[in-house]
């Protein structure tokens, strides 16, 4: 039997939780035989609310008013609890700045958040504090007139300076926890990366990227499957050493800008290069003679 939103282990634990039967009978074996004719039921079952908890974790906040908050997220902090991350995340840091009143914005579990970064994507995060404010912030990124840039460092170089990549991409057809470039007709979603080089670095580029949709690993993915995956990242890229220690992905959410939700005025917060990514950076430089990046505001 093959449940493709579903992992195996997904489909084990429900079966370990009493959630699956066969011709009308419950099934307590994760290596039942299943044949041609059978019956299989299978509920998923309701989502359970987690339990969120003021954490009184230290945030670099970029801006914030009354309606919002941009933060800099570092390297390791996954942004709301899941199973296997229950504290220590974006949310529970975001609980404790901004008091109860956020509970419920946006939902129960994930509580202001608008979008979301990887675990070790770095950068520019905004949160909003009222509904309004959520209801806006998520129209303008569907919309796309909120634009968020993003640095990162490539193994290779594209041949041209700029370019677009529009590849739909959905789960991976083998490995579920992973994403991939998939036909639309498969279930692959519209996805449009735009990147523009920065500097070129020897063996490695640093790319601009700006995202006209927010797939998950969409930047990951889609230069991956150009030949050129990021620098740290082991799970689209190569397991290969740049001489630096490095978290994960060298990816950083340089620059969001959007109107903001009353004022309508322009908002843009820069997110300084994290410690990590500044000295990969120079490494990298110095190896090719070249003077190291500066970030400017633009």
């Amino acid at each position: 039997m093959q449940v493709p939103d579903l992992s195996r282990s997904r489909i084990q634990k429900l079966i370990d939780g009493h959630w699956v039967a066969v011709n009308h009978r419950l099934c307590t074996d994760k290596n039942a035989m299943v044949h041609l004719g059978d019956v299989v039921q299978l509920t998923i079952p309701p989502t359970q609310p987690l339990k969120l908890a003021p954490e009184p974790i230290p945030l670099e906040i970029l801006y914030e008013d009354e309606h919002l908050l941009i933060v800099n997220k570092p390297a390791g902090m996954v942004v709301h609890p899941a199973p296997g991350h229950s504290s220590g995340t974006l949310v529970n840091a975001v609980l404790a700045h901004c008091g109860e009143s956020l509970l419920g914005i946006g939902g129960v579990q994930r509580p202001g958040i608008v979008h979301r970064l990887d675990k070790d994507t770095t950068g520019a995060m905004v949160v909003a504090k009222t509904e309004l404010a959520h209801w806006q912030l998520q129209a303008q990124l569907k919309a796309k007139t909120a634009r968020r840039e993003y640095l990162g460092v490539i193994y290779g170089t594209f041949e041209e300076e700029w370019g677009s990549i529009d590849a739909p991409i959905g789960r991976h057809p083998i490995d579920r926890k992973k994403q991939a470039i998939v036909a639309q007709e498969q279930g692959g979603r519209e996805a449009v990366t735009h990147w523009q080089t920065e500097q070129r670095l020897g063996n490695f580029t640093l790319v601009r990227f700006r995202l006209d949709t927010g797939r998950t690993h969409q930047i990951r993915v889609h230069s991956a499957a150009r030949g050129h995956p990021l620098v740290g990242d082991t799970v689209y890229g190569p397991r290969r050493s740049v001489g630096v220690n490095l978290p994960g992905q060298a990816l950083h959410a340089v620059r969001l800008a959007l109107r903001h939700p009353v004022s309508e005025e322009l908002v843009v917060a820069i997110a300084p290069l994290p410690e990590h990514f500044q000295t990969l950076l120079a490494v990298l430089a110095q190896r090719c003679g070249q003077s190291p990046f500066r970030l400017t505001p633009h």
